[in-house]
């Protein structure tokens, strides 16, 4: 049948993810872009010693949930993993908090 969605699906994952990772490289936050995935993993800064402490201070100062790296598996640990799933606005919004909170300064 008609895989025009597929294509279609491909670019919103890839607009969001040069979104985000862009956005996040912009406000002191560097990792590497992804290539397949509608997924980024991304290292925690480096004053962090866990990603649940990361995890958790991210979301008490932005709102902004992402999940911790070790819930993967003891690999995980020191990266979160964010899924491309939302939509422009909410991913301008979170970057706009992530900056505001001074976390990646």
């Amino acid at each position: 049948g008609d895989q025009t969605c597929v294509e279609t699906t491909r670019l919103a994952y890839q607009h969001r993810r040069d979104l985000l990772v862009d956005g996040c490289d912009a406000i002191g936050w560097h990792f590497d872009k992804p290539l397949g995935t509608m997924f980024v993993w991304a290292k925690i800064p480096d004053h962090y010693q866990s990603c649940e402490k990361f995890v958790q201070d991210l979301f008490d100062k932005t709102g902004v949930l992402v999940v911790p790296g070790n819930a993967f598996g003891s690999e995980g640990e020191g990266y979160v993993r964010m899924a491309l799933v939302q939509d422009d606005n909410t991913i301008q919004r979170a970057l706009k908090k992530m900056k505001e909170s001074h976390i990646f300064d």
